[in-house]
């Protein structure tokens, strides 16, 4: 995967959160934004509400004649407060401008600076200057809008370490010199969603999740704060995410596009989207340019993109294989009982799994099946013998399940 690729999985990170489901102003949930990768402002009163300043990452690459080098990415994004004006220049909400509502808003740009770096040197510093602005945008006789930037201060540590491996360490830290007094404040002089993209030139990158043996030490001694690093496609890449994800991270290739949802199931987000009203569709897309385009591309999704989002395969061997496979016992014996298929019991909870498993206790259930899983646990799958909709659930397979020593076989038929 290049660099380029890893952009894609980069996005979901940066602007997670700063689109919140279902992506309307008025939305309760977003009323309150967030975001992972938040570096805030270092003299900030206790009323601001700002987070950490610092973020720092260690990664391995195998020590060689060669000494290569790294290019360092740093991508976040800046607040920019979107603020309309009336036709009198009075600070208002909302208003119509050629048949479309224009909203007061929060935006943000993206911002992505490269440094180079030699793995012969020991130790570099970057300096980052990020300047504020105003910028006008005239609404012809309806009124005007204000978008407004303010300056970000930070500055990029990297230390190149001999520890078996080579150990690079980068640190981001938010260098705002002011003092802060509220979370407005805070946020504007926050870099947001930050997190770093690294690229490998004639070395690697070892693998932090999964080292080989010759690494796991020297893996163990690299300490992350707020910015985990995993491998992104290749040896060469590596992703410093402000989330702890797994090695390879890859978006789907079925996604029509981004819903800036992180982990996000975009069957179900989609079609949530689709029962929007019209009302809600408009707003969405008054509320900022990429909530507009999900809006746009959920409304002409053909039938057969839509399909495509239910779920695959990605492998087209078969998940189970009746020649080869073993199916489990069809069985278990509990205190002295054999119990399968058909079978009565009584359930007394025991694992705390599932807070809902409580209600259960002492319940009557008939089992459904014994199944064994990946590991050889056994598990028991049950219908409760009271429950009306007990037939419904065994019709489409829902099933509660339980471990052999929270049940108690039942002589006799009830």
């Amino acid at each position: 995967m290049t660099v380029e690729a890893a952009r894609a999985v980069a996005d979901a990170v940066l602007y997670e959160g700063y689109l919140l489901y279902p992506y309307r102003a008025s939305a309760a949930k977003n009323r309150s934004r967030w975001q992972f990768g938040v570096l805030g402002p270092p003299a900030a009163a206790s009323p601001a509400f700002a987070e950490d300043p610092r973020m720092a990452m260690r990664c391995l690459l195998p020590s060689a004649v060669r000494p290569g080098s790294v290019t360092i990415h740093l991508r976040f994004l800046q607040l920019q407060a979107r603020q309309v004006l009336d036709a009198d220049c009075r600070a208002v909400t909302s208003l119509r401008h050629r048949d479309e509502t224009v909203l007061s808003w929060d935006e943000a740009v993206e911002h992505e600076l490269t440094f180079g770096l030699s793995l012969a040197s020991d130790r570099s510093d970057f300096p980052v200057f990020i300047p504020g602005g105003v910028d006008e945008e005239p609404l012809g006789d309806d009124g005007l809008i204000v978008r407004r930037r303010w300056p970000l201060t930070a500055r990029v540590r990297v230390r190149v370490e001999a520890d078996d491996f080579r150990r690079l360490s980068i640190e981001v830290t938010n260098e705002h010199p002011d003092e802060v007094t509220s979370k407005d404040q805070a946020i504007r002089h926050s870099l947001l969603g930050a997190h770093l993209l690294l690229e490998a030139h004639d070395a690697t990158f070892v693998s932090m999740q999964d080292p080989p043996p010759a690494a796991a030490a020297a893996a163990a001694r690299c300490h992350q704060e707020r910015c985990w690093p995993v491998l992104a496609g290749s040896e060469t890449v590596l992703l410093g995410a402000p989330i702890i994800l797994y090695d390879n991270p890859a978006v789907a290739a079925q996604s029509p596009g981004a819903l800036f949802d992180a982990t996000e199931i975009d069957e179900i987000l989609t079609l949530r989207v689709m029962t929007m009203t019209d009302q809600e569709k408009a707003e969405a897309r008054a509320t900022d340019p990429r909530a507009g385009a999900i809006v746009d591309r959920c409304d002409t999704l053909t039938p057969g993109e839509l399909q495509r989002l239910h779920g695959t395969r990605l492998d087209d061997s078969p998940w189970w294989d009746p020649a080869t496979d073993d199916p489990g016992p069809d069985s278990v014996l509990i205190n002295g009982v054999r119990v399968g298929q058909g079978s009565l019991v009584r359930v007394h909870p025991n694992r705390r799994a599932d807070a809902q498993d409580l209600f259960f206790a002492g319940q009557v259930a008939r089992v459904t099946a014994v199944m064994s899983d990946v590991d050889g646990g056994t598990h028991v799958a049950l219908v409760l013998v009271d429950d009306p909709a007990a037939d419904l659930h065994d019709w489409y397979g829902r099933y509660f399940y339980f471990a052999p020593d929270e049940l108690e076989p039942i002589d006799k038929e009830v």
